[in-house]
């Protein structure tokens, strides 16, 4: 048996709530967020209603019905078999790789601001820092749960609760001191122009950037009375990343001018630009280690979360024995290894693409095409396994009977269909860079689904490996 097995849980509803925080809330996402000023509130509450809800909801059904490792995999394979449960887990696993190297591009540019800030836009410098930050997450993980736990649930607190916090104590601090608003308040402002594609992709974005709360449930059987806690952990969280999303996105609206942000390094600059107004500008470095410890926790997170799921498809034999072995801990080092290799590669698209900033967008659609492709799986099996399973205990059932499931997970299906759809559209920051660069993104993106799509299907044709022991290494 893995270590790690008959032990006691290693997570409560606080620990839980603020792992739940850090695969979700990212302040990389708020800049990006800020730039639509008052109309983030209808975003973000859209998507809070028609994807985040659902996906919560969801998941804190299908985890009180099946508290056992796997997450995604296991209620996929409950519904439509293993072959389908492991196309499942690999796409949430591959859609991890593309995005590790997003929010470690954010971790090099606030790092940048604590010395010099103009080493963000030093390509060898955001590549250096991306892949030393990996590989230093990847062995952190390798001493096992405990340590991932208490790493995770602290940095969530004092990387992304408290520099979110932070930045809406900053904003009221600012605005108090009589300084006017970068953006005027009118009820217009508020009203979204949905007639412009921009808008529509805003609105798919915004999905994406509050998708992840399904992940924790992969470490579900290290959850203590996981049937009531996993739930009420997944109610407390969701109440704190819908407030930090908007309160976040519109204090850094309310300091910085639109034209001044950047996707890669706007919260930075935000944080500076707020400290220089306040005489706090000493302030920066802080804040920005902050910040650094928030992405890094992020990451952390992610490091472990979906390679755990990988590990129960590759015990039932769909990698081949190598991949399914276990340290003393019980952690699938081999796998979280190529992990850690993979992002190395993806981020060298920094030195090819015109901007990092560019290539920041890049890395993020590429991994938001993968993300969505599961949670389309997902809000499926949800649908079926109520029909095809209803006598199954469910401590926490999603009101409504059968009615209110489909409704709660046709919603996010609809929407999850969505996001992918706009995924394929390159932003304004690429088309203004000519045609060449439109269909380069494109090509970039289609190729990239294509292919892990490809290897998913070739691997799940056939089961390559007997199921792995239960011992470590």
């Amino acid at each position: 048996m893995p270590a790690g097995s008959g032990k006691k849980a290693a997570m409560g509803i606080f620990t839980l709530s603020m792992l739940n925080i850090a695969a979700v809330l990212s302040i990389v996402n708020f800049p990006e967020q800020a730039e639509y000023g008052y109309r983030i509130v209808f975003y973000i509450t859209a998507s809070a209603l028609c994807f985040f809800m659902p996906t919560a909801l969801v998941s804190a059904e299908l985890a009180s019905a099946w508290p056992k490792d796997g997450g995604v995999y296991l209620w996929v394979r409950e519904a439509f078999g293993p072959r389908w449960g492991f196309v499942t887990v690999f796409m949430q696993w591959l859609n991890s790789l593309p995005w590790f190297a997003t929010v470690l591009t954010f971790v090099a540019t606030a790092l940048a601001y604590v010395w010099e800030p103009e080493l963000a836009k030093n390509r060898w410098f955001v590549y250096c820092v991306v892949v030393g930050t990996m590989w230093f997450c990847t062995v952190l993980n390798f001493r096992g749960i405990r340590l991932y736990a208490l790493l995770s649930s602290v940095g969530a607190l004092i990387g992304t609760v408290i520099p979110a916090a932070a930045i809406v104590v900053f904003a009221a601090v600012y605005l108090g001191m009589g300084n006017a608003p970068a953006i005027p308040f009118s009820l217009r402002a508020m009203v979204p122009e949905l007639d412009s594609l921009k808008q529509w992709m805003l609105l798919a974005g915004m999905m994406v950037a509050i998708a992840g709360i399904d992940m924790p449930a992969v470490h579900v059987t290290d959850v203590e009375n996981p049937q009531k806690n996993f739930p009420r952990a997944i109610l407390l969280s969701s109440i704190l990343i819908i407030l930090l999303s908007i309160f976040g996105s519109l204090s850094i609206s309310m300091i910085v001018p639109p034209d001044q942000l950047s996707m890669a390094s706007g919260a930075p600059e935000a944080f500076d630009k707020m400290l220089t107004a306040l005489g706090l500008r000493w302030l920066t470095p802080v804040m920005c280690i902050l910040l650094i410890c928030g992405a890094l926790t992020t990451v952390l997170t992610w490091t472990l979360g979906p390679s755990k799921g990988l590990l129960e498809v590759a015990k039932e034999g769909f990698l081949p024995a190598y991949w399914q072995q276990r340290n003393r801990y019980g952690i699938p080092v081999r796998i979280l290894v190529v992990q850690a290799i993979v992002p190395s590669l993806i981020s060298l698209v920094i030195f090819f693409m015109p901007t990092i900033g560019g290539a920041f967008w890049v890395m993020m659609a590429l991994s938001a095409q993968l993300y969505m492709m599961m949670y389309l799986f997902m809000f499926a099996a949800a649908i079926r396994l109520r029909f095809s399973k209803p006598d199954v205990p469910r401590p926490y059932r999603i009101p409504g009977g059968k009615a209110g499931m489909c409704v709660a997970a046709g919603l996010g299906f609809a929407t999850a269909l969505l996001a992918l759809l706009a995924g394929f559209v390159p932003p304004e920051s690429i088309r203004s860079q000519g045609i060449r660069h439109s269909v380069g993104y494109m090509a970039f993106l289609s190729l990239g689904t294509l292919l892990f799509i490809g290897l998913a299907i070739i691997l799940c044709r056939r089961q390559v490996g007997r199921p792995a022991a239960e011992s470590g290494e």
